[in-house]
């Protein structure tokens, strides 16, 4: 970072810095308290606290503020009131009251609530979030004052996406708070933390405008594949062009001034695909960050006459684009999912090692459900990402060490270990240490182990994290707790039973243990051998959310209702079939008012052309024009037939046959679009798109 950089860091956010400078002493350390260490807000500050903030936004150019919430869209929301009030004729003040801060009523009417409540039924509240602090957004010429906030309705359900986060943040706090009790260890706070990758294209706006599919579903529904795309992997890591890397440094100013630890930037595989990766926060934090990651992206490009895709697969045949996820948790500042250097904290490791290992073998349907949709489907299980089948890889040397505790052998000396291999006896000193960031990386693997955390992969890049954090915490939260439930039902020395506990674990739940190739042939009978899901497309995938024992797990942890699991479960199926009817809609559109007219004018050129030849008795090119008007004929007969397939598809409201409809018309289309005049063909094409920006 520049000096500048650095100075500007955090400007746009009403952080520690801004909290001592605007606010009371006392004041200043009751907040820092909660956003730092979760402790209860005293309400009694909530009117300081909204002074002193009113002062800094205002300082800053800010003339209205906003509560700034992430409804069931998958997106964020905000509506802005000014400041500025009415005193008098003529006479106005800036007025910003605790009342103000602390929470708001909104119109909820028109936010998708899964039957949580009746459309007639509008009202919804806001509530300030302190653990997320409250920043500055910019625009072209004012500013905004955005205070995060959870989003519910009058009954007091969820209808937000950071209210079931926060509550399972909560689980999974007082669940590792009881396993760290075990271990004698003193009262310490928990911090989840999160580091969110996030993978996106850039294609030129002109390009764009001229794509209805882009336009309206985010993907481009017909496209050729051109002769080289991603094949030689010369883009990975790549040189990266002087307009993006422009594009890409706006995009780090402005995060920086929002305080989002953006670090790295890269080409990705794919041509005109990139990724941004920030720097570990806390997850609830974190997943805030990365909603404006995506909003930030998208408005710089658009500055920039570019246009950010974050759909999950916008371009057949290259790679897609993911959200890793990666996930880990801290005691008191130390994280667990680090091995440590005495055999009492490598005990700890690996105990909550085995509970993550549990609650996914358990859970694998509710991760699978958590990534589900409509662009996520075309990704998973191609080019770069991980299959629908969750797994997890923890590497040879970790695998190895697991083993051990399965059979309670030792397994041979392992690389870069001297001497003799000692049994493993968990709490004393012959217990060899353990690898840190001693195995390679796993790609095709869906939830990877990678030194001091795990990274879920299958994630889509354009969906909120917050939905698969939320199932995540949850599941380990339980499984951290049937651990606590077994080592209290025990007696005898703790260490002996703590071992043979994890070795019963080990056992139970290696099914899900995968270090091949994600990818190959066989991994999927393997896994149906194992009695692993394989959740294929959304509505297989979302299914485990109405199950008996899934709601009854997510109520008990006080994450959701049976209301809320159902309510999400029917967004979800209303949102996919919306989508996949909107691509059958313009697909069938472009098909029929963009594409077959453009042929057909081919057509009859060539036909033209065809008799003007015969008529001035051309002995020479006739034969390759008849050939080219043969494979356009039938190209259009066929064009003909499956857009009216599509047609009846769409009237029927069936997603999987729409998919298989448009499927089919996209291969006549592609086909034709390699036989037209490339001056005629009304789309841009693959070749422009992928290359030219």
């Amino acid at each position: 970072m520049t000096d500048t950089s650095l100075k500007n860091y955090g400007a746009d956010v009403f952080s520690e810095k801004a909290m001592r400078r605007h606010l009371a002493k006392d004041v200043a350390a009751k907040l820092a308290a909660t956003m730092k260490e979760g402790k209860p807000l005293d309400p009694s500050i909530a009117d300081q606290v909204a002074e002193g903030m009113k002062a800094w936004a205002l300082s800053l150019g800010a003339t209205h503020f906003t509560h700034w919430f992430q409804p069931m869209t998958g997106g964020t929301a905000e509506k802005h009131d000014a400041f500025l009030e009415p005193a008098g004729v003529a006479v106005a003040i800036n007025r910003f009251s605790g009342k103000n801060l602390v929470g708001g009523e909104t119109d909820a009417s028109s936010f998708p609530s899964g039957g949580l409540r009746s459309t007639f039924e509008a009202r919804g509240y806001t509530a300030w979030d302190p653990t997320s602090p409250a920043f500055i957004k910019r625009h072209e010429n004012c500013a905004t004052l955005c205070i995060p906030t959870a989003f519910c309705a009058y009954t007091g359900a969820a209808l937000d996406m950071k209210t079931p986060l926060l509550r399972s943040i909560q689980a999974l706090s007082r669940a590792t708070e009881r396993l760290m009790e075990k271990f004698r260890q003193p009262k310490a706070h928990v911090c989840v933390t999160l580091g969110a990758e996030q993978e996106y294209f850039l294609i030129d706006r002109e390009f764009y405008l001229k794509r209805p599919d882009l336009l309206q579903s985010g993907r481009t529904l017909f496209g050729a594949a051109p002769a080289k795309h991603q094949q030689l992997d010369d883009h990975y890591f790549g040189s990266i062009r002087p307009r993006i890397l422009k594009f890409m440094h706006e995009v780090e100013q402005r995060l920086w001034r929002l305080g989002i630890p953006a670090k790295t930037r890269h080409n990705e595989v794919a041509p005109a695909q990139f990724e941004l990766a920030p720097m570990f926060e806390e997850l609830n934090l974190a997943v805030d960050h990365n909603m404006l990651v995506m909003e930030v992206l998208r408005q710089t490009a658009e500055e920039n006459s570019l246009v950010c895709l974050l759909h999950e697969k916008p371009f057949e045949g290259v790679n897609g684009s993911g959200k890793h996820c990666n996930w880990s948790i801290a005691y008191g500042g130390r994280n667990l999912l680090s091995p440590g250097e005495s055999p009492r904290d490598n005990v700890i490791f690996l105990t909550f090692l085995s509970a993550v290992i549990r609650a996914v073998d358990l859970h694998a349907d509710m991760l699978r459900a958590a990534t589900a949709g409509a662009g996520n489907d075309h990704r998973l299980g191609a080019n770069e990402a991980p299959p629908a089948i969750i797994s997890i890889f923890l590497g040879d040397e970790l695998s190895a060490i697991v083993r051990e505790i399965e059979t309670g052998r030792p397994g041979g000396q392992r690389a870069g270990a001297a001497g003799k291999r000692e049994a493993f006896k968990f709490g004393v000193d012959t217990m060899m240490p353990l690898p840190k960031d001693s195995t390679d990386r796993n790609r095709t693997s869906p939830f990877a182990f990678t030194g001091n955390k795990f990274e879920f992969r299958a994630p889509g890049s354009s969906q909120n994290p917050a939905a698969s954090q939320t199932v995540l915490n949850t599941i380990v939260a339980e499984s951290i707790d049937a651990i606590c439930d077994k080592l209290e039902a025990i007696g005898g020395d703790f260490d002996e039973e703590l071992q043979k506990l994890l070795q019963r674990l080990i056992r139970k739940h290696k099914r899900v243990l995968f270090s091949g190739d994600g990818y190959g042939r066989e991994w999927p009978k393997e896994a149906k051998k194992r009695g692993l899901p394989n959740l294929k497309d959304t509505p297989a995938a979302i299914s485990p959310m109405v199950e008996s024992g899934n709601c009854a797990l997510f109520a008990r942890y006080g994450v959701f209702t049976p209301a809320e699991m159902a309510s999400r479960h029917e967004i979800a199926a209303g949102d996919y079939l919306s989508r996949i009817l909107i691509e059958g809609k313009v697909a069938l559109e472009i098909a029929r008012s963009m594409i077959y007219p453009v042929v057909a004018d081919e057509f009859s050129r060539l036909a033209a052309a065809i008799a003007q030849a015969r008529s001035d008795a051309l002995r020479f090119g006739v034969k390759g024009l008849k050939h080219l008007s043969l494979k356009l004929g039938a190209g259009l007969d066929d064009l003909d037939l499956k857009c009216d397939r599509l047609e009846k598809a769409i009237a029927r409201g069936r997603s999987a046959a729409i998919l298989s409809a448009m499927d089919d018309l996209r291969k006549t289309a592609d086909r034709l679009e390699t036989l037209v005049d490339d001056r005629s063909w009304p789309l841009p094409k693959y070749r422009e798109m992928l290359f030219v920006y």
